[in-house]
């Protein structure tokens, strides 16, 4: 049978069930239903995609269940547009294959590719990554590696209460979508491991993340090109790298950054803490309207940084970036550093930051001889009120 006329006779068993069966209700499918099997070793993909086109083609409200059970799938596309709302509501846990070639390949394992009004609640899902995150480190041949959860072309989604262990490389990952919510998750990769950002948003709009737990081995939160109207919140951030703006400047025509607030954090021996990054090329990019406020520092590394020469590979371009920074606030952010200097403001000599306001900052040096934390400024303009320690030097 071929593969259109099975989809044509899934969308019409679920027509057949929603009108004898679900006349004016939400309805409501589990994946079991449709073969799935929460053993931990049988291959569920097919069925979880049966599952999806049967909920994508109701014209009701639908809850796509996945019950208590470990379920196996490789790497899915759900695609829409579907014809009403969907809640993918996970009990139970979604783990890939063990060899990472399995979803490594791909790009993604679990992708949404033109859905909107949608719904994640709960559940786990488990990579696996240590084995490639394994190869990446022993600079073997290996696949380019897999996003988590993939959300692209997306609108209206929220995420909420789910918990995601060891992806490949990046656990949630936002393109070109807008109005998406990410609440109460909760993301698990060792401090080791490579480029496991937890979450990462590229050409979004109106995105929310809050009241979640992210600890990994890249950026806690990461925001690309193209990101606009973001509100992050009661992130605890710690081990990994920060949360960061960029890297920025990758290419010559990229999107800017703008409109972006990170308030009420905690971060805990991170790498860095609040952090603007781009690379020292030509570029189009910018980042401005951007506010870092009511922030803790627990023996964070580089707590406040704009670094417009990023090189974290040693092959560095030796030019100027011209990513533009501006209008940038930095408030109300105390604990303490892991590094004497504690804010660092090195930006670019042929786009210099301008803009730049600190407000009540207090951060001290974690160190025996008792040294005082440092500023260091590079092309930069602003200024400060209220206290500031260390010392501005802007």
């Amino acid at each position: 049978m071929s593969k259109f006329k099975t989809i044509s006779w899934i969308y019409l068993l679920a027509l057949i069930i929603e009108l004898i069966l679900y006349p004016s209700s939400t309805l409501a499918y589990s994946v079991v239903g449709f073969g799935a099997k929460g053993d931990g070793r049988t291959d569920s993909t097919l069925a979880f995609l049966r599952a999806w086109i049967a909920a994508c083609s109701s014209t009701r409200p639908t809850i796509l269940s996945v019950p208590r059970g470990t379920f196996l799938i490789k790497s899915v596309t759900f695609t829409g547009p579907c014809r009403n709302s969907i809640q993918f509501a996970i009990q139970g846990k979604l783990v890939a294959p063990d060899n990472y070639y399995a979803i490594g390949n791909s790009g993604y394992w679990i992708q949404f590719y033109k859905v909107s009004r949608l719904s994640i609640i709960g559940g786990t899902i488990d990579a696996k990554g240590a084995s490639f995150w394994s190869c990446r480190r022993h600079g073997q041949s290996c696949p380019q590696g897999a996003r988590s959860i993939s959300l692209q072309w997306c609108n209206n989604v929220l995420v909420r209460g789910l918990t995601s262990y060891n992806s490949q490389i990046m656990h949630i990952s936002i393109n070109r979508s807008t109005n998406v919510k990410i609440q109460n998750v909760n993301i698990n990769a060792p401090s080791g491991s490579p480029n496991t950002d937890g979450i990462h948003v590229e050409y979004s709009m109106g995105v929310t993340i809050t009241d979640s737990t992210i600890r990994t081995g890249d950026d806690c939160i990461s925001l690309g090109q193209g990101s606009m109207n973001v509100w992050v919140e009661q992130i605890g951030c710690g081990p990994g790298h920060g949360i960061s703006i960029g890297s920025l400047g990758n290419s010559l025509n990229e999107g800017g950054v703008q409109n972006v607030t990170v308030t009420n954090s905690v971060f805990t021996k991170t790498q860095n803490g609040v952090r603007l990054k781009s690379w020292a090329r030509p570029s189009s990019g910018y980042a401005r309207n951007i506010v870092f406020r009511n922030l803790i520092m627990r023996n964070v590394g580089n707590p406040v940084i704009i670094d417009q020469k990023y090189c974290p590979n040693n092959r560095c371009p030796h030019e100027n970036s011209g990513v533009r920074i501006s209008q940038v606030t930095f408030k109300n952010i105390k604990g303490t550093s892991s590094t004497q200097a504690a804010m660092t403001f090195r930006c670019s000599a042929s786009n210099p930051c301008y803009g730049i306001k600190l407000q009540d900052i207090k951060l001290t040096y974690i160190n025996r001889l008792r040294k005082p934390t440092l500023a260091y400024c590079e092309n930069a303009g602003g200024s400060s009120s209220g206290t500031v320690f260390p010392k501005s030097c802007l």
